[in-house]
């Protein structure tokens, strides 16, 4: 029998709801989760939930399993962790990882969810689908023992690869944000902190996460000649502007992109997505990642807490939503 179930909608842009949802029995090959937590990809669904996203790449930011297009109504998100409790009998009873957006139960094909292992909190594992950018971020930058690094922008992707840049040999590794808050977030994932004023120069690598222009041009500023830029930052409908005629021509810099949505081209022939995303729920074994998970609501509030994050009144690195027992209501 059908599984009644409930779904967070971004109605239209600055309006978010729940709506009743029906969940069908699992077929062959497939799985029915019950969810346990969801992250709020802060960036990106905040840029969702406003109508951010440009017309001309609907198609191109559609997540794994959205339903409704942009800007709304549409069912987006893609950091869900649950319980498998129908289905594949080698699934039954095991938390798993899926991009799924908010929803309190749902079916997918089996291969559409990796096991959390042992020793990763049902929490924590909604990191998996950041620290799996991070990954990709680092095959794409290719950062060597020793180097200097900056990462600008202490949301949740730049402290996945802070904290991912932290475990290469001799690599002097910092964060750099505005907030100043953000000093005790890079303490708990051992890297250095500065605000853009400080920040050092010098740097063979820095990557940018902070979507934003002066973001960008800071992390050009700070490289060493010949250095590289890594761009993880998705700027939606907003325009970007650099100043290109002081030293980035002389000094050869480069400005290079990096997006999760294919593997990266370094890794390309030896690993598959599936593979790279059970490698980051493996590195979720380590607990410096709770620090970024900052603050967390009841799934009936999401609602709120999507408009509260878009306009800023909610600060959050990740904010996770809790969803009840469906034994207990609670």
């Amino acid at each position: 029998m059908a599984v009644d179930a409930l779904a967070f909608w971004v109605a239209e842009p600055g309006r978010g709801e729940i709506r009743a949802e029906s969940v069908p029995d699992p077929g062959p090959g497939e799985v029915l989760v019950r969810t346990t937590y969801s992250g709020i990809s802060r960036g990106t669904e905040t840029l969702v939930f406003r109508g951010g996203v440009p017309s001309g790449l609907h198609a191109t930011m559609r997540a794994p399993h959205q339903s409704g297009d942009f800007p709304g109504p549409v069912k987006y998100g893609y950091l869900s962790v649950g319980v498998v409790e129908g289905g594949d009998p080698e699934l039954l009873g095991r938390t798993v990882f899926s991009l799924f957006p908010h929803q309190t139960a749902y079916v997918v094909p089996a291969a559409a969810v990796t096991p959390v292992p042992d020793g990763v909190p049902a929490a924590r594992a909604v990191l998996a689908g950041t620290v799996e950018t991070a990954v990709n971020a680092l095959w794409d930058a290719g950062p060597l023992v020793g180097d200097r690094v900056a990462v600008v922008g202490a949301g949740m992707v730049g402290c996945c690869a802070a904290r991912l840049l932290a475990g290469i040999p001799g690599t002097e590794v910092t964060l750099v944000d505005t907030n100043p808050a953000r000093q005790t977030t890079a303490d708990a994932l051992g890297v250095g902190f500065s605000s853009p004023d400080d920040a050092p120069d010098g740097r063979d690598l820095v990557l940018h996460t902070s979507a934003t222009s002066d973001g960008l041009q800071l992390a050009l500023d700070l490289l060493a000649a010949e250095g590289t830029v890594v761009d993880l930052s998705w700027y939606g409908d907003k325009p970007v502007q650099l100043s290109l005629g002081g030293r980035f021509h002389s000094d050869r810099l480069t400005v290079r992109a990096s997006q999760v949505g294919a593997v990266s081209p370094a890794r390309r022939h030896r690993r598959s997505a599936a593979e790279r995303l059970a490698l980051a729920l493996d590195l979720l074994r380590d607990p410096a990642y709770d620090a970024l998970l900052t603050g967390s609501s009841p799934f009936a509030e999401l609602p709120r807490v999507l408009a509260e994050l878009a306009d800023g009144r909610l600060s959050a690195l990740c904010h996770t939503i809790s969803y009840p027992d469906h034994r207990t209501g609670e």
